[in-house]
């Protein structure tokens, strides 16, 4: 126990700058006190004391704003980061040197039984809001960025942003932290390749109406063409019938 408080303490001096002391880590770090809770909640519930369990849970929560399941299964060094509104499902499973932002959720989407919840690989970072859902595998050294929202599972050493989560990296250079501010957008991508092929049709349609010529397929020249006749023929007059 002694040597999981101190490996937790070096792990927040090493990702956090911002702490001044271990007292203050003690003291006002909810991330810390949660880990420590929920050691002694899974406990109990490794010995089927399921009601106390929940209520050493319930209690961090009340303290912390950190909802550990006790029969999640967390590895070592796991930093919690701020940690407010974190929710940590039963059958979730957290490899080792993960990192949490706040607001993370790693939950279930139904009332199915057995494993319902994600498992993330070792040295996994999961950006602010985002959240994990389902019975998926997200590999080791994933990044996912803040807000994103994964229902499927993710392939070792991938970047994952988006409503539903998009791969938009994949296999490259080991990443040491999430950069939030520079993270790929899909949706904005694709917004901007319409954008610019809607410009390109403008400028062709312009071209075409100043050098007097219709935009027209052949199909559709043709077609009108035809009109054109037809209308003509329809307006000639007719001759006289004979007396």
């Amino acid at each position: 126990m002694f040597q999981t408080i101190r490996e937790q303490i070096e792990t927040i001096r090493l990702e956090d700058p911002a702490v001044k002391s271990v007292w203050e880590i003690l003291f006002c770090y909810p991330g810390f006190q949660a880990i420590l809770f929920h050691k002694a909640s899974h406990w109990l519930y490794g010995k089927r004391r399921f009601v106390l369990a929940r209520m050493v849970s319930q209690t961090a929560r009340f303290l912390t704003g950190i909802e550990i399941h006790p029969g999640a299964r967390i590895g070592r060094r796991l930093f919690i980061d701020h940690g407010m509104g974190i929710v940590v499902g039963e059958t979730a499973e957290i490899g080792d040197d993960v990192l949490l932002y706040q607001g993370v959720t790693l939950g279930g989407t139904g009332n199915e039984k057995g494993k319902r919840h994600p498992t993330l690989g070792n040295g996994v970072v999961v950006g602010a809001g985002a959240k994990v859902l389902g019975n998926i595998h997200v590999g080791d050294c994933v990044k996912i960025g803040a807000g994103s929202v994964v229902v499927k599972s993710v392939p070792d050493g991938s970047t994952v942003v988006g409503i539903p989560g998009k791969i938009v990296r994949s296999r490259g250079a080991k990443i040491q932290v999430l950069e939030h501010g520079d993270l790929p957008d899909p949706q904005g991508q694709s917004i901007d390749d319409l954008m610019q092929r809607v410009r390109a049709l403008e400028a062709r349609l312009r071209m075409h109406e100043e050098g007097g010529h219709a935009l027209l397929s052949p199909e559709s020249a043709s077609a009108t063409s035809a009109k054109t006749q037809h209308s003509q023929g329809a307006q000639q007059p007719q001759p006289p019938l004979p007396e």
